[in-house]
């Protein structure tokens, strides 16, 4: 059986839909959903069953934690821990945007959650959308992407639909995708005052180096 498609608008997405999207994700369900970059799957990252669902669809490697999609800086410091002043720095400049920030996880946040390793990756999309479900749901949701390993990222959602539309019960329809490539992946987890680009995508390299100078 194929997933559901839900068209939803990509700027004003509309509250009942949200909603819709938002009761899926706190009954356990795998959500396929347009970020600002590709389309992700979106599940609530508390609920270790359907943590585990995702890690079963995509064949994904354990020892690799999921992103995390926020709908603000304040989120950031609730699932963060010994923040150093970097987190700012960037997220002034470059959220929302295709920037993925890497830092300690709180406690709040399961140990699984992070594939055992201790830290989190956020972001705040630069999609209505996601966001919106982030607000409705009062949670982060994960954002990893919808594809299979070895198969291309989609941009669009009758893409996820034809990759893994028989593994996940719905897919958001929020059009194509702003971009083709990835975001930028700042790990601050290293020493105080450290930072190191763990891989270079819609933003260059140059222009996080500039900002944190």
């Amino acid at each position: 059986m194929f997933a559901e498609m839900l068209r939803i608008h990509p700027d004003e997405p509309e509250p009942d839909r949200v909603q819709y999207v938002a009761s899926c994700l706190r009954h356990g369900k795998v959500v396929g959903m347009p970020t600002d970059t590709f389309y992700g799957l979106a599940v609530d990252p508390v609920n270790l069953r359907a943590v585990e669902h995702i890690y079963e669809i995509k064949t994904r490697l354990k020892h690799k934690p999921l992103s995390l999609l926020i709908a603000s800086v304040a989120q950031a410091y609730e699932l963060s821990r010994e923040v150093g002043p970097h987190l700012d720095t960037l997220a002034e400049k470059f959220w929302p945007g295709p920037l993925t920030l890497i830092v300690r996880a709180s406690s709040r946040l399961p140990l699984r959650t992070t594939a055992k390793t201790g830290n989190v990756a956020l972001r705040v999309p630069d999609a209505a959308i996601p966001r919106a479900v982030v607000e409705a749901l009062g949670l982060p949701i994960t954002a990893t992407s919808a594809n299979l390993q070895g198969y291309p990222e989609c941009t669009y959602a009758l893409c996820v639909r034809d990759q893994i539309g028989d593994r996940i019960p719905l897919v958001v329809d929020g059009g194509p995708t702003g971009r083709s490539l990835p975001t930028t992946i700042v790990d601050l987890t290293g020493s105080p005052g450290s930072w190191q680009i763990l891989r270079e995508g819609a933003i260059p390299t140059h222009e996080i180096a500039l900002a944190l100078s």
